[in-house]
Protein backbone atom coordinates (compact mmCIF):
# COMPACT_ATOMS: atom_id res chain seq x y z
CA UNK A 1 0.00 0.00 0.00
CA UNK A 2 1.40 3.09 -1.13
CA UNK A 3 2.07 6.20 0.93
CA UNK A 4 -0.35 9.20 0.83
CA UNK A 5 1.77 12.14 -0.83
CA UNK A 6 3.14 14.57 1.20
CA UNK A 7 1.45 18.17 1.02
CA UNK A 8 3.58 20.92 0.09
CA UNK A 9 3.10 24.02 2.26
CA UNK A 10 1.54 26.73 0.96
CA UNK A 11 3.92 29.45 -0.24
CA UNK A 12 3.34 32.65 0.93
CA UNK A 13 4.14 34.89 -1.74
CA UNK A 14 5.36 38.91 -1.47
CA UNK A 15 2.23 40.09 -3.11
CA UNK A 16 0.09 38.13 -1.25
CA UNK A 17 1.77 39.73 1.98
CA UNK A 18 1.41 43.26 0.48
CA UNK A 19 -2.16 42.64 -0.07
CA UNK A 20 -2.81 41.71 3.49
CA UNK A 21 -0.60 44.75 4.99
CA UNK A 22 -1.88 47.18 2.51
CA UNK A 23 -5.55 45.94 3.83
CA UNK A 24 -4.64 45.80 7.52
CA UNK A 25 -3.15 49.37 7.09
CA UNK A 26 -6.17 50.87 5.82
CA UNK A 27 -7.86 49.33 8.01
CA UNK A 28 -5.93 50.72 10.81
CA UNK A 29 -6.55 54.20 9.04
CA UNK A 30 -10.09 53.92 9.23
CA UNK A 31 -10.74 51.88 12.50
CA UNK A 32 -8.16 54.77 14.34
CA UNK A 33 -10.89 57.52 15.04
CA UNK A 34 -13.28 54.96 16.27
CA UNK A 35 -10.35 54.15 19.08
CA UNK A 36 -9.56 57.27 19.72
CA UNK A 37 -13.90 57.92 20.22
CA UNK A 38 -13.89 54.86 22.66
CA UNK A 39 -10.62 55.58 24.85
CA UNK A 40 -11.66 58.98 25.14
CA UNK A 41 -14.91 58.03 26.47
CA UNK A 42 -13.57 55.95 29.16
CA UNK A 43 -11.04 58.27 30.42
CA UNK A 44 -11.42 61.29 33.32
CA UNK A 45 -10.77 64.76 32.24
CA UNK A 46 -7.13 64.51 34.05
CA UNK A 47 -6.03 61.24 32.29
CA UNK A 48 -7.30 63.32 29.10
CA UNK A 49 -5.13 66.41 29.54
CA UNK A 50 -1.68 64.53 30.84
CA UNK A 51 -1.95 61.49 28.94
CA UNK A 52 -1.69 60.57 24.83
CA UNK A 53 -4.50 60.96 22.60
CA UNK A 54 -4.26 57.45 21.54
CA UNK A 55 -3.10 55.82 25.24
CA UNK A 56 -5.39 53.62 26.95
CA UNK A 57 -7.28 54.32 30.22
CA UNK A 58 -5.65 53.66 32.95
CA UNK A 59 -8.91 53.65 35.01
CA UNK A 60 -11.43 53.24 32.69
CA UNK A 61 -15.06 54.49 33.32
CA UNK A 62 -18.63 54.63 31.99
CA UNK A 63 -18.98 58.29 33.94
CA UNK A 64 -18.70 60.10 30.62
CA UNK A 65 -21.44 57.78 29.01
CA UNK A 66 -23.59 58.21 32.18
CA UNK A 67 -22.84 62.05 32.00
CA UNK A 68 -24.47 62.21 28.13
CA UNK A 69 -27.10 60.27 28.32
CA UNK A 70 -28.92 61.73 31.48
CA UNK A 71 -27.54 65.22 32.61
CA UNK A 72 -25.10 66.26 29.95
CA UNK A 73 -26.49 69.90 28.93
CA UNK A 74 -28.00 70.90 25.04
CA UNK A 75 -28.10 74.42 25.09
CA UNK A 76 -30.56 75.54 28.25
CA UNK A 77 -31.20 71.72 28.93
CA UNK A 78 -29.36 69.64 30.67
CA UNK A 79 -31.52 66.00 30.18
CA UNK A 80 -28.26 64.36 28.20
CA UNK A 81 -29.43 62.49 24.58
CA UNK A 82 -31.99 60.68 25.96
CA UNK A 83 -34.98 62.65 24.81
CA UNK A 84 -33.44 63.12 21.63
CA UNK A 85 -32.55 59.19 21.56
CA UNK A 86 -36.41 58.32 21.89
CA UNK A 87 -37.26 60.86 19.60
CA UNK A 88 -35.01 59.55 17.41
CA UNK A 89 -36.96 55.80 17.63
CA UNK A 90 -40.45 57.17 17.52
CA UNK A 91 -39.27 58.41 14.17
CA UNK A 92 -37.47 55.69 12.28
CA UNK A 93 -39.70 52.94 13.09
CA UNK A 94 -42.69 54.37 11.52
CA UNK A 95 -40.67 55.77 8.66
CA UNK A 96 -38.19 52.90 7.67
CA UNK A 97 -41.19 50.78 7.58
CA UNK A 98 -43.98 52.72 5.78
CA UNK A 99 -41.40 54.12 2.89
CA UNK A 100 -40.48 50.44 2.88
CA UNK A 101 -43.93 48.91 2.16
CA UNK A 102 -45.32 51.44 0.11
CA UNK A 103 -41.87 50.95 -2.23
CA UNK A 104 -42.03 47.70 -2.27
CA UNK A 105 -45.63 48.30 -3.81
CA UNK A 106 -45.14 50.68 -6.36
CA UNK A 107 -41.72 48.44 -7.70
CA UNK A 108 -44.19 45.48 -7.85
CA UNK A 109 -46.60 48.17 -10.02
CA UNK A 110 -43.79 49.37 -12.24
CA UNK A 111 -42.48 45.85 -13.00
CA UNK A 112 -45.45 43.24 -12.95
CA UNK A 113 -47.95 45.95 -13.56
CA UNK A 114 -46.99 48.19 -16.50
CA UNK A 115 -49.26 50.68 -17.71
CA UNK A 116 -49.23 53.83 -19.67
CA UNK A 117 -47.17 55.88 -18.65
CA UNK A 118 -45.21 54.09 -16.20
CA UNK A 119 -42.24 53.99 -17.45
CA UNK A 120 -42.53 58.13 -17.35
CA UNK A 121 -43.77 57.71 -13.67
CA UNK A 122 -40.64 55.81 -12.34
CA UNK A 123 -38.50 58.40 -14.46
CA UNK A 124 -39.74 60.92 -12.72
CA UNK A 125 -39.53 58.81 -8.96
CA UNK A 126 -35.84 58.36 -10.22
CA UNK A 127 -35.38 61.66 -10.50
CA UNK A 128 -35.69 62.48 -6.69
CA UNK A 129 -33.23 60.09 -5.70
CA UNK A 130 -30.77 62.68 -7.29
CA UNK A 131 -32.45 65.92 -6.49
CA UNK A 132 -30.25 67.80 -3.61
CA UNK A 133 -32.54 67.97 -0.23
CA UNK A 134 -32.45 71.34 0.07
CA UNK A 135 -34.32 71.61 -2.96
CA UNK A 136 -37.49 70.71 -0.66
CA UNK A 137 -36.95 72.49 2.77
CA UNK A 138 -39.23 75.59 1.60
CA UNK A 139 -42.56 73.75 -0.11
CA UNK A 140 -41.99 71.11 2.67
CA UNK A 141 -42.61 73.47 5.38
CA UNK A 142 -45.21 74.61 4.16
CA UNK A 143 -47.30 71.67 3.57
CA UNK A 144 -46.42 70.41 6.70
CA UNK A 145 -48.08 73.90 8.07
CA UNK A 146 -50.89 73.39 6.02
CA UNK A 147 -51.64 69.83 7.53
CA UNK A 148 -50.75 70.80 11.16
CA UNK A 149 -47.82 68.80 11.37
CA UNK A 150 -45.22 71.57 11.73
CA UNK A 151 -42.34 70.79 14.69
CA UNK A 152 -43.86 67.54 15.57
CA UNK A 153 -42.80 63.99 15.06
CA UNK A 154 -45.24 63.05 12.87
CA UNK A 155 -44.51 65.60 10.32
CA UNK A 156 -41.09 64.62 10.60
CA UNK A 157 -41.63 61.00 9.93
CA UNK A 158 -43.94 62.34 6.69
CA UNK A 159 -40.87 63.82 5.29
CA UNK A 160 -38.69 60.86 5.60
CA UNK A 161 -41.29 58.38 3.95
CA UNK A 162 -41.69 60.94 0.83
CA UNK A 163 -38.09 61.82 0.54
CA UNK A 164 -37.20 57.95 0.97
CA UNK A 165 -39.97 56.75 -1.55
CA UNK A 166 -37.69 57.43 -4.94
CA UNK A 167 -34.75 55.36 -3.43
CA UNK A 168 -37.27 52.07 -2.24
CA UNK A 169 -39.29 52.05 -5.40
CA UNK A 170 -35.54 51.84 -7.76
CA UNK A 171 -34.46 49.04 -5.29
CA UNK A 172 -38.24 47.39 -5.37
CA UNK A 173 -38.12 47.96 -8.67
CA UNK A 174 -34.70 46.47 -9.67
CA UNK A 175 -35.29 43.37 -8.14
CA UNK A 176 -38.78 42.28 -9.05
CA UNK A 177 -37.72 42.88 -12.89
CA UNK A 178 -35.54 39.71 -12.81
CA UNK A 179 -38.53 37.76 -11.04
CA UNK A 180 -39.72 35.23 -13.64
CA UNK A 181 -42.98 37.09 -15.40
CA UNK A 182 -44.36 33.58 -15.46
CA UNK A 183 -44.95 33.10 -11.91
CA UNK A 184 -47.26 36.44 -12.36
CA UNK A 185 -49.16 35.16 -15.34
CA UNK A 186 -49.22 31.32 -13.85
CA UNK A 187 -51.47 33.01 -10.55
CA UNK A 188 -53.51 35.00 -12.33
CA UNK A 189 -54.77 32.16 -14.97
CA UNK A 190 -55.31 30.32 -11.15
CA UNK A 191 -57.71 33.40 -10.53
CA UNK A 192 -55.63 35.44 -7.85
CA UNK A 193 -55.85 39.15 -7.34
CA UNK A 194 -53.17 41.98 -7.19
CA UNK A 195 -52.89 41.74 -3.68
CA UNK A 196 -52.69 38.18 -3.30
CA UNK A 197 -50.23 38.07 -6.09
CA UNK A 198 -48.38 40.30 -3.81
CA UNK A 199 -48.76 38.90 -0.73
CA UNK A 200 -48.12 35.18 -1.30
CA UNK A 201 -45.79 35.15 -4.22
CA UNK A 202 -43.85 38.49 -4.76
CA UNK A 203 -43.03 39.03 -1.03
CA UNK A 204 -42.16 35.70 0.29
CA UNK A 205 -39.47 36.22 -2.63
CA UNK A 206 -38.30 39.53 -1.74
CA UNK A 207 -36.08 38.88 1.96
CA UNK A 208 -33.05 39.91 0.04
CA UNK A 209 -34.13 43.39 -1.06
CA UNK A 210 -35.84 44.05 2.28
CA UNK A 211 -33.01 43.72 3.82
CA UNK A 212 -31.53 46.20 1.62
CA UNK A 213 -34.08 48.50 2.03
CA UNK A 214 -34.85 48.67 5.78
CA UNK A 215 -30.81 48.70 6.72
CA UNK A 216 -30.60 51.72 3.94
CA UNK A 217 -33.33 53.38 4.96
CA UNK A 218 -32.53 53.10 8.69
CA UNK A 219 -29.31 54.38 8.16
CA UNK A 220 -30.96 57.40 6.11
CA UNK A 221 -33.44 58.68 8.47
CA UNK A 222 -31.10 57.81 11.91
CA UNK A 223 -28.12 59.98 10.39
CA UNK A 224 -29.91 62.91 9.22
CA UNK A 225 -29.54 66.12 10.46
CA UNK A 226 -30.65 68.68 8.10
CA UNK A 227 -34.23 67.83 8.02
CA UNK A 228 -34.06 67.26 11.99
CA UNK A 229 -33.28 70.48 12.54
CA UNK A 230 -35.72 72.47 9.99
CA UNK A 231 -38.59 70.36 10.48
CA UNK A 232 -38.28 69.79 14.31
CA UNK A 233 -40.10 71.63 17.66
CA UNK A 234 -38.26 72.01 20.93
CA UNK A 235 -39.83 68.37 22.10
CA UNK A 236 -38.79 66.78 18.75
CA UNK A 237 -35.68 66.74 17.47
CA UNK A 238 -33.89 63.74 16.71
CA UNK A 239 -30.14 62.56 18.19
CA UNK A 240 -28.26 64.25 15.53
CA UNK A 241 -29.64 67.51 16.33
CA UNK A 242 -29.40 66.94 20.42
CA UNK A 243 -25.51 65.40 19.73
CA UNK A 244 -25.08 68.97 17.69
CA UNK A 245 -26.17 70.62 20.48
CA UNK A 246 -24.66 68.92 23.17
CA UNK A 247 -21.02 69.49 21.62
CA UNK A 248 -21.39 73.26 20.46
CA UNK A 249 -22.70 74.34 24.14
CA UNK A 250 -21.00 76.50 26.20
CA UNK A 251 -19.44 75.60 29.28
CA UNK A 252 -16.37 76.63 31.55
CA UNK A 253 -14.57 73.38 30.55
CA UNK A 254 -14.78 71.73 27.74
CA UNK A 255 -15.55 67.82 28.39
CA UNK A 256 -13.62 65.78 25.72
CA UNK A 257 -14.76 62.50 26.99
CA UNK A 258 -18.58 63.09 27.10
CA UNK A 259 -18.72 64.50 23.61
CA UNK A 260 -17.08 61.00 22.75
CA UNK A 261 -19.62 59.09 24.53
CA UNK A 262 -22.57 61.37 23.29
CA UNK A 263 -20.97 60.79 19.91
CA UNK A 264 -21.14 56.45 19.91
CA UNK A 265 -24.66 56.83 21.85
CA UNK A 266 -25.93 58.43 18.38
CA UNK A 267 -23.66 56.51 16.26
CA UNK A 268 -24.27 53.16 18.26
CA UNK A 269 -28.23 51.82 16.61
CA UNK A 270 -26.08 52.31 12.75
CA UNK A 271 -23.54 50.42 14.26
CA UNK A 272 -25.48 47.40 15.30
CA UNK A 273 -27.38 47.00 12.45
CA UNK A 274 -24.50 46.90 10.01
CA UNK A 275 -22.24 44.47 12.41
CA UNK A 276 -25.66 42.19 12.94
CA UNK A 277 -27.11 42.64 9.47
CA UNK A 278 -24.20 44.09 7.25
CA UNK A 279 -23.58 40.69 5.29
CA UNK A 280 -27.39 40.48 4.59
CA UNK A 281 -26.88 43.81 3.15
CA UNK A 282 -23.98 42.91 0.59
CA UNK A 283 -26.52 39.63 -0.35
CA UNK A 284 -29.11 41.60 -0.98
CA UNK A 285 -27.19 44.18 -3.11
CA UNK A 286 -25.52 40.74 -5.60
CA UNK A 287 -29.41 39.69 -5.32
CA UNK A 288 -30.13 42.71 -7.31
CA UNK A 289 -30.94 45.52 -5.28
CA UNK A 290 -28.78 48.11 -7.98
CA UNK A 291 -29.28 46.20 -10.77
CA UNK A 292 -30.45 47.74 -13.82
Amino acid sequence: MSAAPAVKPRRLHLHRLVLWGALLLFAAWFLAPLYVMVVTSLKDMAQIREGSLLSLPTSPSLEAWSRAWSSACTGTDCNGLRPFFMNSVLLVVPAVLISTAIGALNGYVLSKWRFRGSELMFALMLFGVFMPMQVVLLPMSQVLGWLGLASSISGLVLVHVLAGLPSTTLFFRNYYVGLPDELIKAAMLDGASFWQIFRRIVLPLSTPILVVTLIWQFTQIWNDFLYGVVFSGADSKPITVGLNNLVNTSSSVKEYNVDMAAALIAALPTLLVYVIAGKYFVRGLTAGAVKG
